[in-house]
């Protein structure tokens, strides 16, 4: 891509609102239509390498379940290892967890104690930012698993939710990018 308005364009036109998804009132933005476009889906993976290599990950975190989609294929173009970011009780063996509130509850993720390495430089992806809280736990398990937050990085961030609001705290300095923003 050439601008990153045209990188803004292509990716906007390529995600599809559902009205009234999951539940009344939420306009929900599905990114399968992007995803199933080889061209856009290849820009969004060029567009999060880039990321990956101007913040100099040494690896990168997909967020359950979406991010898994976007991370990949990213930590492939980058040359770095991908770790998956769960919830809690899906993966096998030694792991590491942490809670988080939800708006109405709690929720826990995971991942494998050893996935990530004292000093490695992590780049967390996810397709969307909206309140903060998945992306919240996930920084403070790679801090406890003795890694550095390199950045956060998403495709979309929901503004009107406030998530970057609520992850400045944690961010610690590292950089929050969104390519786009609602």
């Amino acid at each position: 891509m050439s601008t990153d308005q045209e990188l803004r364009d292509l990716l906007v036109s390529r995600i599809t609102d559902v009205p009234d998804y999951p539940k009344p009132g939420v306009m929900f933005k599905d990114i399968t239509p992007l995803l199933a476009d080889a061209k856009a889906f290849a820009a969004l993976t060029d567009a999060l390498a880039a990321l990956c290599e101007r913040h100099r990950a040494d690896k990168i975190v997909g967020l359950e379940a979406r991010g898994f989609i976007l991370a990949a294929p990213v930590a492939v173009r980058a040359g770095v290892g991908f770790v998956p970011v769960r919830k809690a009780g899906k993966l096998p063996g030694a792991t590491l967890s942490q809670a988080y509130e939800l708006e109405y509850g709690t929720a826990e993720i995971e991942i494998h104690a050893e996935a990530l390495g004292v000093g490695e430089r992590v780049l967390v992806i996810d397709d969307v930012l909206a309140t903060g809280g998945t992306a919240e736990a996930s920084l403070k398990l790679i801090r406890r698993a003795g890694a550095e937050v390199a950045g956060v990085a998403v495709l979309m961030e929901l503004g009107f939710l406030d998530g970057r609001k609520r992850l400045e705290p944690v961010l610690d300095g590292a950089p929050l990018d969104a390519l786009i923003q609602v």
